[in-house]
């Protein structure tokens, strides 16, 4: 009984193994533009929307802090909250601009 379960393991194993690496090609594949490649893309959206702000822009922190763009110098931004208050954060800590916030709400 083991024999014949054996020789019927041998002889369909010549093909078994292309196709298997055809159906990992393809999860991977998938898994390549459905997950990596965008997030790859909004990485560089984010790093490029950074490195162009500027005075004036009204924006949103990560930790969720509205305020506008009072000075841009180097990785150090501030921002005005309110009116006199003023919060220095890094460039890195600045997560979207606020008018693109409202856009997406609507």
């Amino acid at each position: 009984m083991i024999d014949f379960i054996f020789a019927q393991a041998a002889a369909g194993g010549d093909s078994g193994w292309i196709s298997q690496i055809l159906l990992f090609g393809g999860i991977i594949l998938i898994f390549y533009f459905f997950m990596i490649r965008p997030q790859q893309k909004k990485q560089k959206d984010h790093k490029k929307f950074v490195e162009e702000i500027k005075k004036g822009d009204s924006v949103i922190t990560i930790g969720g802090v509205h305020g506008k763009i009072f000075s841009v110098e180097d990785d150090i931004v501030i921002v005005e909250v309110d009116k006199g208050v003023k919060m220095t954060f890094e460039k890195s800590a600045i997560s979207l601009e606020q008018s693109k916030k409202l856009n997406d709400k609507k």
